[in-house]
C-alpha cells in the first residue's frame, strides 16, 4: 500500500519513492488491464460516464446533460437512489436560495468561518471554498432542472452553533413532498427507505422531532394530525407521496428522465479503463457479461463508500467494527474506491465514517437520534458509568466510544431509560406505553428489569456503579444542569428534547420502574473515506498530481467535512455539490 500524504502536508522522500513505485506498478497493471478491456464488447461511448445513482452520481449526470454532454449512469444495484434514497435527506448547503428566502441570517463570511472552525486543517481550504462557493448554485440548478423543491428544516441547529459563524436556527434543508407518479413505471425501481413512513401519513424529517412528543405535546399532536392530513389529501388526489430520501432520489431521477439520461441498473463496475495515464471509460458487467463503456470527457465515481466490505473495514478502521451495524445501502462495498486506487488514486479519511449510536435490532440496526437525547435517558459503559454528553452530535458520541474503549470499555454501551420515559415518548416506531417486540429482547438488543440492580445484572455491569451513576444523573437532572458532561449547554442539544420538561428540556430523572437498557454500538450512515480529490473533484495521486479524466464525489471520495460534521445533511449536501462541480469541470464551465 502506498502511504497516503495527509491533506496539506508536504510529501516526504519516503512518500515520493513509495508513490513512484506504486505508480510504476499501476501503469504496468493498467496497461495489461487496458489491453484486455479493449477486447471487450463496446457497450457505448458517451462524453461522461457516471458510476452510481445516488445523490452525487445523479446530480453529476443531470449537470452534465444540461451542459449538452451525453451521459450514462451505471448502477450496481437493481434499484436507483443508493443510500440517499434510504436517508432523511437533510442537505447542508449554506447560503442557498431556500434558507435565504426563509430569512435565515446566513452570509458567505459566516459560513466560511464556521466550516473552517468545524473542519480544521483536515481538509484543504480550497476544497472548503469550492463547496461553499458552488453549493448554492447547485441547489438552484437542481430546482431549475428537476421537479425537486426544498424546505428549510427550521430550528435544526448547526451541530456546533456556539462556534464562530454557527447558526442555532440551522442551515439544513430537505426535499418537499413529491408525487411519485411522475416517474411512471420507474418508481418501482426506487431503492426503498431505511424506515417506512407510518401508513396514511406524509412525514418530513423535521416532523420526527415533534412526532416523538405527540403523546405529551399539543404541538406534537398537531404535527401528527398535519402528517395524517397530508396523507389523506394525497390519497384523495391519487398521488404517491414521497418525502425525505425517497423524494430526493425520485426527483433527481425524474430530472434525468427529462434530460434523456439512461440509468443502467444491475450494472456493477469492475474496473476503470485507462489509456496513456488517463481514465477514458469503465469496465462493467451488463446482463451478466463484461463490457466497456467509453468516456470521451471523463468518468465520475459516485458509487458510495465501503461500509458493507468487511475486509476494508478491518483494514482501515478501528475494532470492534461490523458491516451489520451500518444503515448504508447494502451494495456499498467500495467498488469505486478500489477501482480508483488501482489506477493510482490516493486515499484519505479511510479510518472514519458518518458515525452514530445504533441499536443492533434484528433485521437491521436502528440509528438513534431522538431516543438518546430525550429527557429521562442516559448512556453508560460496561463499568456502569456515564462517559459522554448523550445529546452531542451523533458522530462525536461514537468517536468518544472508540477513543475510550481501550481503557474504559464503551463498546457496547447501554442506553438506560425508565417507564416514565416510555410512557411519554415514541421509541423508533413504537408508540408510548406499547411493549417492545419480543425479538428485541431475545436478540440481546434490549433488556428490562424492575430494579436497577436487576438491569445491571442482565447487561453485565456492576450493580453499585449503575445505581451510583443513576443517582448522580438524577441529582443533576433535578437541578437542570449537567456539570459532568455539559448536556444541554449547546443549542443543538435541545433539538430532540421535550420543551415541557423543566428546568432543562434535556434532563429528567429516572424513577419509575421497570427500567430498560438498549445495546448501543458504533453504527453509521456510511463511510466517509475514499479517493482524495481537489477543489474541482478531480482524483489525485499520492504525489498530488491529477489523474486525467477521473473525478469522484460523495462517499466514494474523502469527505470535505474531514473528521467532523457541520450540520444535518453534511453527507448529501457536499455529495451533490461535488457531483455538480465535477460535471461542470468536465464541461469546461467551472
Amino acid at each position: 500500500m502506498t502511504p497516503s500524504v495527509k491533506s496539506g502536508a508536504h510529501p516526504t522522500r519516503r512518500h515520493v519513492l513509495a508513490g513512484a513505485t506504486a505508480a510504476g506498478l499501476t501503469v504496468a497493471t493498467g496497461t495489461r488491464q487496458s489491453a484486455h478491456a479493449a477486447d471487450l464488447p463496446l457497450l457505448g461511448t458517451y462524453d461522461v460516464v457516471v458510476i452510481g445513482s445516488g445523490a452525487a452520481g445523479m446530480t453529476a449526470a443531470l449537470t452534465a446533460a444540461q451542459q449538452g454532454l451525453s451521459c450514462v449512469v451505471v448502477e450496481k444495484a437493481p434499484t436507483f437512489g443508493g443510500s440517499a434514497a434510504r436517508s432523511g435527506a437533510g442537505i447542508w448547503v449554506p447560503n442557498n436560495q431556500v434558507i435565504l428566502a426563509a430569512g435565515v441570517p446566513d452570509t458567505p463570511a459566516k459560513a466560511a468561518t464556521y466550516l473552517a472552525a468545524v473542519v480544521g486543517a483536515d481538509v484543504p481550504a480550497e476544497r472548503q471554498r469550492a463547496f461553499l462557493a458552488h453549493g448554492p448554485a447547485m441547489i438552484s440548478f437542481v430546482m431549475a432542472n428537476s421537479p425537486l423543491r426544498f424546505r428549510w428544516m427550521e430550528g435544526y441547529s448547526d451541530y456546533y452553533p456556539e462556534l464562530p459563524g454557527g447558526l442555532p436556527g440551522g442551515r439544513s434543508i430537505e426535499p418537499d413532498q413529491l408525487d411519485g407518479n411522475i416517474l411512471g413505471a420507474e418508481l418501482a425501481r426506487l431503492n426503498p427507505p431505511y424506515m417506512e413512513v407510518p401508513a396514511g401519513m406524509v412525514v418530513f424529517s423535521a416532523d420526527y422531532k415533534w412526532l416523538a412528543l405527540a403523546a405529551v405535546s399539543l404541538k406534537g399532536a398537531a404535527v401528527a394530525a398535519e402528517c395524517l392530513a397530508r396523507g389523506t389529501k394525497a390519497a384523495l388526489l391519487g398521488q404517491k407521496p414521497l418525502t425525505m430520501g425517497q423524494s430526493l432520489a425520485a426527483g433527481l431521477r425524474a430530472g434525468l428522465q427529462s434530460a434523456g439520461v439512461p440509468v443502467w441498473l444491475s450494472t456493477p463496475l469492475t474496473e476503470l479503463y485507462a489509456e496513456s495515464g488517463a481514465v477514458t471509460g469503465a469496465v462493467v458487467e451488463r446482463d451478466g457479461s463484461p463490457g466497456l463503456v467509453r468516456a470521451r470527457r471523463g468518468v465520475v465515481v459516485g458509487s458510495g463508500g465501503f461500509e458493507h466490505n468487511a475486509a476494508m473495514r478491518t483494514q482501515y478502521q478501528q475494532q470492534p467494527i461490523g458491516t451489520e451495524w451500518t444503515v448504508g445501502a447494502k451494495e456499498n462495498t467500495g467498488d469505486g474506491i478500489r477501482a480508483g486506487r488501482r489506477v493510482g488514486g490516493d486515499l484519505a479519511l479511510m479510518d472514519d465514517a458518518w458515525w452514530g449510536p445504533a441499536i443492533p435490532l434484528p433485521g437491521q440496526p436502528y440509528f438513534c437520534l431522538a431516543e438518546r437525547t430525550l429527557p429521562g435517558g442516559l448512556l453508560v459503559n460496561q463499568a456502569g458509568a456515564r462517559f459522554v454528553n448523550e445529546a452531542a452530535p451523533y458522530s462525536d458520541v461514537v468517536h468518544t466510544m472508540y477513543e475510550r474503549d481501550a481503557t474504559a470499555p464503551d463498546i457496547p454501551a447501554w442506553l438506560i431509560v425508565d417507564q416514565n420515559y416510555r410512557n411519554r415518548y415514541l421509541f423508533k416506531d413504537i408508540a408510548p406505553t406499547l411493549p417492545f417486540p419480543a425479538d428485541w429482547y431475545s436478540s440481546g438488543a434490549a433488556y428490562k428489569a424492575w430494579t436497577l440492580d436487576g438491569l445491571a445484572s442482565a447487561i453485565g455491569v456492576p450493580r453499585t456503579a449503575l445505581r451510583t451513576t443513576v443517582d448522580r444523573f438524577n441529582s443533576l437532572a433535578l437541578k437542570g444542569k449537567d456539570t459532568d458532561f455539559k448536556r444541554g449547554d449547546s443549542a443543538y442539544d435541545h433539538y430532540y428534547t421535550d420543551p415541557l420538561v423543566l428546568p432543562s428540556s434535556c434532563l429528567a430523572p429516572l424513577w419509575l420502574p421497570p427500567y430498560y437498557a438498549f445495546r448501543i454500538v458504533p453504527g453509521d450512515l456510511g463511510t466517509k473515506g475514499g479517493l482524495r480529490t481537489d477543489a474541482r473533484a478531480r482524483v489525485l495521486r499520492a504525489d498530488g498530481s491529477v489523474i486525467p479524466g477521473l473525478y469522484a464525489a460523495g462517499n466514494a471520495s474523502a469527505a470535505v467535512m474531514g473528521h467532523s460534521y457541520a450540520g444535518a445533511g453534511s453527507t448529501i449536501g457536499p455529495a451533490m455539490t461535488f457531483g455538480y462541480i465535477a460535471a461542470r469541470d468536465i464541461a469546461g464551465v467551472l
